[in-house]
């Protein structure tokens, strides 16, 4: 019979006191024990099982879990007889920043704050124990929510050192999902404030701390070391190319496999494989999210289980507000193509508003992009690399990560364009039938209600960049079209560079290019005439080439020629019988 699943379970007594489904992970202990390093940083995508790992490592060393070596018994880890001896022996500290998700800098703080006071709670025996001074009392009641920064940055150095009195060892620092709260530090603009913070307390915690024995940190990226880390010269840091843990965190095809045949679904593992594989950490590939295999082992069906955990809005406004680019990189891996690009895994988050590579670098850390293949700079293919490459730079090939990440990306891009009142399946049909008319009443709603959404920010939409919004809604396309057609955009073709190209699939489907334009009354005298000046930019650049040299005539070609000025859009169409 096959082992309960508890969606959602990730305390590890609970796992195992139910004996409910579990990949035994436990060999982590041994090889991060072994390792002897004294802070490590370990970064992973989400639901990856990072917090069910502190919760193992916690219950294994734990003074608190001395009677509990039964949790242990008949995994990898109790083969080490060394470790066994190390089982409930240590007092250990473990911290979550995972509900950390606020607005403001003050409500962060405060909820720091709480923490804090709760791991003093917790441990407020020591207050009638005899180890602590007048002055060490002083201290811990001064533990409270209205504390000054200098009580909140040293409180986990100052329990650190209670424990050790009490215990006579050092203690083991445990810090699940540290980065939380810098990523809605970002996208809610108080970086600043909250990096000051998290630097001091970081310091006095893992850098300056005699009582500490050994430390984990848990997170999805690797914050850059100038941010919060760069006092910690102790920090051993483990992403998504290092080797060191590579299997330890989400569950590899032979797991995944046994599961299947567990479960009675070993007929499914080809249609497994295709939704779910594709991760890679260090040297092993074919790693397979938990969540999602969790899920499917429970109800049979394949659904984008991951992808719908949390909100993606960082990645999709990263996406949506992008450059030209990023659009167009972004086609071309929802077509199932590999980008090339320099990765530095250190996410600066003051550069992703300015740095294509930072912004492929984070959703890489997020699960969203897998590693192809990877090369480093050197004098001999320097220029190979673009004209930005600098020698040791890291150039990898990226790729979307499985189905599941496509389909979700997918949905994402056909959201942005399901505003109130726009019928987005209404213009698709309209653009299919060659329905100029329907286009219009279509695209000028969606601009009144789309295009600030797109903006990148500071300027009104009537005066920034409309690039950015026409690129969204190629991206738009490609979410409904992607079936039928080869879409790219800004390419060479002809004399130039067209906007938007759609190459059919199918000989029954007519091609399509577009051309936009911005109104200029300089040299227009009216949104029609800039309509004009799109249509024969079309002909006279010769875009259609890249057409006609497949073999699709020109009969079954359709130019499109958008003309706008703020959130006025005007489509016109050369009827491609007339040419």
């Amino acid at each position: 019979m096959s082992r309960p699943i508890g969606i959602g379970q990730q305390d590890f007594e609970f796992i195992r006191t139910n004996d409910t489904f579990y990949v035994d992970k436990t060999s982590f202990i041994s090889e991060w024990w072994g390792n002897f390093d004294s802070v490590t940083l370990i970064t992973r995508p989400r639901r990856f099982g990072k917090t069910l790992t502190m919760s193992m490592v916690e219950e294994f060393f734990s003074v608190k879990y001395a009677d509990r070596a039964d949790l242990f018994e008949g995994l990898a880890v109790w083969q080490d007889e060394t470790l066994r001896t190390l089982q409930g022996s240590y007092p250990v500290i473990s911290l979550s920043f995972a509900n950390i998700k606020e607005s403001d800098y003050e409500t962060t703080r405060d909820k720091m704050n709480q923490l804090l006071i709760d791991l003093y709670i917790k441990n407020n025996y020591l207050l009638e124990s005899g180890i602590l001074t007048k002055e060490d009392i002083c201290y811990f009641n001064s533990v409270t929510v209205g504390m000054p920064d200098v009580v909140a940055t040293m409180a986990i150095h100052k329990m650190t050192e209670y424990l050790y009195r009490y215990y006579g060892k050092k203690v083991l620092i445990l810090l699940d999902e540290y980065d939380t709260p810098m990523q809605e530090a970002y996208v809610n603009n108080y970086w600043e404030d909250l990096v000051l913070f998290i630097r001091s307390l970081f310091n006095s915690t893992f850098k300056t701390n005699p009582y500490m024995e050994r430390a984990i940190m848990t997170g999805i990226t690797r914050v850059s070391k100038e941010s919060v880390f760069s006092d910690l010269n102790n920090l051993v840091v483990v992403t998504t190319t290092s080797e060191l843990y590579a299997d330890s965190f989400g569950f590899t095809e032979r797991e995944v496999f046994s599961a299947l045949d567990e479960y009675g679904l070993s007929d499914r593992k080809q249609e497994v494989k295709r939704w779910y594989d594709g991760f890679t950490f260090g040297n092993k590939r074919d790693i397979y999210n938990p969540w999602s295999i969790l899920n499917f082992l429970k109800t049979g069906k394949l659904d984008t289980y991951w992808a719908n955990t949390s909100s993606n809005s960082l990645a999709g406004s990263l996406i949506r507000t992008g450059g030209n680019e990023i659009k167009i990189r972004m086609e071309d891996l929802m077509n199932e193509h590999a980008i090339t690009t320099i990765i530095d895994e250190q996410i600066i988050y003051s550069q992703l508003d300015e740095s294509d590579n930072a912004i492929w670098s984070l959703l890489l850390a997020c699960g969203y992009l897998k590693i192809q293949d990877y090369h480093i700079v050197d004098d001999e293919n320097m220029f190979d690399w673009g004209e930005n490459a600098q020698e040791g730079d890291w150039v990898y090939e990226l790729s979307l990560t499985n189905l599941e990440v496509k389909i979700m990306f997918r949905n994402m891009i056909r959201g942005w364009f399901q505003k109130p009142n726009v019928n987005y399946n209404s213009f698709i049909k309209a653009l299919l039938s060659a329905d100029v008319e329907a286009m219009n009443v279509y695209m000028n709603q969606v601009a009144l209600s789309t295009f600030s959404f797109f903006d990148s920010g500071t300027q009104p939409s009537e005066v920034s960049e409309p690039e950015r919004f026409y690129h969204g809604f190629v991206l738009g396309l490609i979410a409904e079209l992607s079936g039928r057609y080869i879409i790219t955009s800004n390419r060479e073709s002809g004399l130039g560079r067209y906007d938007v190209l759609l190459e059919p699939k199918r000989p029954v489907d007519d091609a399509i290019i577009m051309e936009f334009k911005v109104y200029n009354p300089k040299n227009e005298q009216s949104l029609e005439d800039t309509v004009q000046s799109a249509l024969i930019q079309i002909e006279t650049m010769k875009y259609a080439v890249a057409l006609t040299a497949k073999g699709i005539s020109k009969e079954r070609i359709h130019y499109y020629g958008f003309a706008f000025e703020g959130k006025r859009v005007l489509i016109g169409a050369t009827d491609c019988m007339l040419r």
